[in-house]
Formats: structure tokens, C-alpha cells, sequence
């Protein structure tokens, strides 16, 4: 049996069965990943460094702050970027390997040869959950209101718990219980609201479930109700604070995150079945759930590969694709094309986020954009200019009165 779906509780702003004029609006937010041109390995010691003590010290004139400054800069000004192209809750500007991010915080774990090993029980400090890009945010919120002249919101990525084990090399059912614990501390530890902003949206990544069997999660297995109660754990933290939950999918073939009661959205890849079965219309209305709608492609050689096989010729064989796609891929690095000519079309953008308007109805559309991050791009305007695009593609797919 359906369960009763409670629009007021989701859509606060539907009383008495009657929708606000103009209200229905499709947000839009982006996965997180950048292009970054700088220098890498300074920014990356100012994040390291931005929680420290020596962060509290950071108004000193000395060089030992330099790499802070900079990480904050970059940070900041890529966040700012992403608010002007129009995206309605920007993901903090993820120049790290998000992995990497989270384990390296994380004690009791050591890298091997062969992947990271637990060595001791998991423990994470205080300070360490912190995300210093969220905490750059926050500490510059005012900043950014007077940049742009509004109150703002902030989208939160946190590597989910499956995504994580998958990179050990002793994995263990208890393993989902362990990384439940400290995962559920970064999403508390970096939810915040203050006068100029707020985190409008939580979502955990887990690109790498559902592709691979793993008989660790089998259907009936110990490890399978594991993983159930660590997501539904990390996703209350979110939700017990008045925070929308996601969760961020590279394959939906494998059903576990409908069980999720605290899971409010689910997003995935553009092609993913999840955006054309009719079936989904059933289940976001029997688990009260929505969906993000991913409506443009951001893997950057499907898209070179993609225009050349719309220019030229669609039956070239695969080894002189690829071969055309190596060639094309050299002359964008030296300036003979511009990548932003291999994106997706508005108009594209448009009839994906139309069909799956009309598919599921408006109410179980709740945010758009990108279907990924955006880090393999050939250059960094490229990547603003499909953020700019899906603003562009969302501003004619708004529910009126």
C-alpha cells in the first residue's frame, strides 16, 4: 500500500491543497568537481592547514599562511562563480580527490600497495570533520551576500560508506557500521545556517554501488542490512536538522537506497534507468521520495565522441573514432577548438528536463543540473559555461499559477 505522501512537510509552502504562484521552481545544484589550473600543491596544504591551530593565527603576517590564503581565494571565488552561472545551491568547489578527503582525515587507517588497511579502531578528531571548503564558505558568507546581494545556499558532498570500504583491502561486514559512525559526524559537523546563508542540501556519493556484484551485500545478507542502517543513519543526521538528504548514484540497479525512510532525493547519470522507467513514478510516490533530474552529460570524451559522430560520419569504425577523439582531444589543448562547442545545447537540456516533467510530474522533480562533476573539462570557463546552461535551461521549465 502507498503510504500517504505529505507534500506540506516536503513543500512547506503548499497549505490547504493550493500551490503558491510561481513557487513549484526546479532548483539547481551541481556534484562539486572542478577543473583547476593553479597551483595544486599549495592549495592542497591549505586545506590540510585551514582547521589548524595555525588557521587561528591567520591574520598574521608570515608566509606559513600563504597556502591558507590561497586555498580560501580559489575556493571562494569558484563558489562565487557557480552562484553568478546561476546554480541555485552550489556544491562546495571540490578540487581534491574526494576519497582521498575523507581518509586521510580518518585515524586508524593505513595505505598500502595493494588499498587502505584498518590498522586500529576508526576514529576521526573533532576538527578533522570539519570540511574545510564548507568551512571557507561559512567563514565568508557575509562576503558572498554582498557579492551577490542575497542570502544564500550550500550543497554538501560526503563520500557514503559502500563508495569508502570498497577502497579496503581487509572489508568486513562491520565495516559499513564503523565508517556509519564517522561519516554521520562530518554531515553533523558541517550543516550550519547563520544570517547570510545556509547548507540547503546533504548528499552522500556512492558512484561506485550497484556496479559490481558483491556478495558481501547480497540480497539477505548480513552485510546488506548493514549498509540499509549506515545509510539511514548518516541520511537522519541530515534530515533531523531540517536538511534535505541525497544520494548520489552512478548505477540504480541495485533497489537497497528505496528502503531508506531519511532519503528525501535520488540522482544518478543521464542514461540511467531510473530516468525512464515509468516504474519510478510508482516507487517516488510509494517511498515518498524525489529525484534530481541529471540533464546534460559531462563526461568530456563522450562528448567529443559524440559530436564527431553527429559531423562526420556515424559509421566510422571504433578504432578510427577513437583515434578522432585522441586527434580532437590535442587540438582543443592547442587552441584550434573551443570546448565549449562539444556541450550540450539549452535546448537539449530542456527536453530531458521536460520529459522527465512529464513522466513524473513537477513535484517529484525537486532540483536539476550536471549529471556529474565537471574536473576532466579541457578548461574551467568551459565547465562555467554548462553550469550557465543549465541555469539558462531551467529558467523556461518553471510551474506557474
Amino acid at each position: 500500500m502507498f503510504k500517504m505522501i505529505n507534500f506540506r512537510y516536503k513543500y512547506p509552502f503548499i497549505k490547504r491543497g493550493r500551490i503558491k504562484k510561481s513557487v513549484l521552481r526546479i532548483r539547481s545544484y551541481d556534484v562539486g568537481s572542478m577543473p583547476f589550473f593553479g597551483d595544486f600543491e599549495k592549495l592542497s596544504r591549505g586545506a590540510t592547514s585551514f582547521n589548524s591551530l595555525l588557521s587561528l593565527l591567520y591574520g598574521k603576517d608570515h608566509s606559513a599562511f600563504e597556502p591558507i590564503r590561497y586555498f580560501e581565494k580559489e575556493v571562494i571565488r569558484v563558489f562565487l562563480d557557480k552562484l553568478e552561472a546561476g546554480i541555485t545551491a552550489p556544491n562546495y568547489p571540490q578540487f581534491r580527490d574526494m576519497n582521498t578527503m575523507f581518509l586521510d582525515s580518518i585515524d586508524g587507517i593505513q595505505e598500502t600497495e595493494d588499498g587502505y588497511a584498518v590498522v586500529e579502531d576508526l576514529s576521526v578528531r573533532p576538527e578533522m570533520t570539519k570540511i574545510p571548503e564548507v568551512q571557507a564558505v561559512k567563514r565568508n558568507s557575509r562576503y558572498i551576500y554582498e557579492k551577490i546581494g542575497a542570502p544564500f545556499k550550500v550543497k554538501v558532498c560526503i563520500t557514503g560508506p559502500y563508495t569508502l570500504s570498497s577502497l579496503f583491502v581487509d572489508r568486513r561486514v562491520n565495516i559499513f557500521g564503523e565508517l556509519d559512525e564517522i561519516l554521520s559526524s562530518f554531515v553533523s559537523n558541517n550543516i550550519y545556517k547563520d544570517k547570510y546563508s545556509t547548507v540547503d542540501l546533504v548528499a552522500i556519493d556512492e558512484p561506485v554501488f550497484g556496479f559490481l556484484s558483491d556478495s558481501m551485500i547480497d540480497y539477505g545478507t548480513e552485510g546488506r542490512e548493514e549498509l540499509r542502517k549506515a545509510w539511514e543513519r548518516i541520511f537522519h543526521k541530515a534530515t533531523s536538522r531540517g536538511v534535505r538528504s541525497c544520494i548520489h548514484l552512478h548505477s540504480t540497479v541495485d533497489e537497497l537506497f528505496w528502503e531508506i525512510d531519511s532519503l528525501n532525493i535520488i540522482e544518478s547519470h543521464v542514461d540511467d534507468p531510473i530516468y525512464k522507467f515509468k516504474r519510478t513514478k510508482q516507487l517516488l510516490e510509494k517511498t515518498d521520495k524525489f529525484l534530481k533530474a541529471s540533464i546534460c552529460i559531462t563526461d568530456f570524451d563522450r562528448l567529443v565522441r559524440e559530436k564527431i559522430l553527429t559531423t562526420l560520419n556515424r559509421k566510422k569504425d571504433e578504432s578510427t573514432l577513437m583515434e578522432s577523439v585522441g586527434k580532437t582531444w590535442v587540438e582543443i589543448k592547442q587552441g584550434k577548438y573551443d570546448p565549449k562547442e562539444f556541450l550540450e545545447t539549452v535546448d537539449t537540456m530542456k527536453r530531458r528536463l521536460a520529459e522527465m516533467i512529464d513522466r513524473y510530474g513537477i513535484e517529484r522533480v525537486l532540483y536539476a543540473g550536471p549529471e556529474c562533476g565537471m574536473k576532466s573539462f579541457p578548461t574551467y570557463e568551459c565547465a562555467l559555461e554548462c553550469l550557465k546552461r543549465v541555469s539558462d535551461a531551467l529558467k523556461t521549465n518553471q510551474m506557474t499559477n
